[in-house]
């Protein structure tokens, strides 16, 4: 026979295995429910396949010939080689095992993802991440990442995507410089006034330095304000910003996960509440991945795990 129809003798290749391993055709009959019949006629057929006698049989005992020797070698590497496989497939369709390949936002990785990616490991043993902390898109297909976190209101076409939290950005000021500021640059109650206050841009492009509000009435959009800001330092890094928000330089905008316990703190004071930042950096945070049929139980794990964790309700 030809080495490419090897598919033709895959079932019998395995019953010679399995009859040379339990040493006759009735032990190796009973481990695998046939009949000692059903198992003689498979090797047989493997022997007029290839051409050769891999048994020598008696009324006693089974004993290889030397290509059965030679067969059998490579037979078991196949039948292992075979079991590997089912025991990978098991992994994407039985109990959460694997690594899982994560990409975020680093502010996002660090003041959301990292509680929740904790509770997650302890709670799935057998599942390994590897959390890819980069502030540039990624592509999940073309660099092998599972899931990517991404902040938009237009998750991209061909990418399945799950809603994890919404996100916005926060104008804030510490109250020592709004204190200090009061009686030169007055008080901030409208997005024009912050013309005449120092305020931190991002510094990464001209446009980071006007400043685009709206204020909504039932989730539609009623205003919307444009306002040139300058200021003495641009810091393009949110937790750095916050800092030197918290340092009383000025007024800036750092996404509300960031700001968060430093308001409740009181160490900053939120802006114009009822006026929304219109940035890049906002939006809808998505879990991204590659729409698949299947999807393995490691990656619903995950998915469902932070979904749950990061559902409005429970922040």
């Amino acid at each position: 026979m030809r080495t490419d129809d090897f598919q033709d003798v895959m079932h019998e290749l395995v019953a010679f295995v399995r009859v040379a391993e339990a040493g006759s055709f009735s032990a190796a009959a009973r481990r695998h429910g046939l009949t000692p019949s059903a198992v003689s006629r498979q090797v047989a057929r493997l022997e007029g396949a290839l051409g050769v006698s891999l048994l020598q049989r008696s009324t006693r005992q089974l004993r290889l010939t030397e290509a059965g020797l030679a067969v059998l070698e490579r037979g078991r590497e196949m039948v292992a080689a075979a079991q590997a496989s089912l025991r990978v497939a098991q992994g994407h369709v039985g109990t959460p095992q694997g690594l899982i390949r994560l990409s975020a936002p680093k502010a996002f990785a660090r003041h959301v993802l990292q509680a929740p990616l904790l509770e997650f490991l302890r709670a799935y043993p057998e599942v390994d991440v590897h959390l890819m902390v980069v502030d540039r898109p990624v592509d999940a297909l073309r660099e092998g990442v599972d899931l990517v976190v991404r902040l938009t209101d237009d998750p991209p076409p061909g990418m399945a995507a799950r809603a994890l939290m919404p996100v916005q950005q926060w104008a804030l000021a510490s109250p020592a410089y709004l204190a200090a500021s009061a009686a030169t640059a007055g008080r901030i109650r409208t997005p024009q006034d912050l013309m005449a206050h120092s305020c931190l841009p991002l510094g990464e492009q001209a446009g980071d330095a006007r400043w685009r509000f709206v204020r909504r009435v039932a989730g539609k959009e009623e205003e919307a304000v444009e306002v040139a800001v300058s200021g003495r330092c641009a810091v393009n890094h949110s937790e750095m910003r916050l800092a030197t928000v918290e340092a009383g330089l000025g007024v800036g905008c750092v996404p509300d996960f960031v700001a968060r316990d430093a308001l409740a703190a009181g160490r900053v004071v939120r802006l114009l509440p009822d006026w929304a930042l219109d940035t890049l950096y906002q939006g809808t945070a998505y879990l991204l991945f590659p729409a698949a049929r299947h999807m393995p139980p490691k990656l619903r794990a995950l998915i469902d795990h932070l979904a749950a964790a990061l559902a409005p309700a429970g922040r």
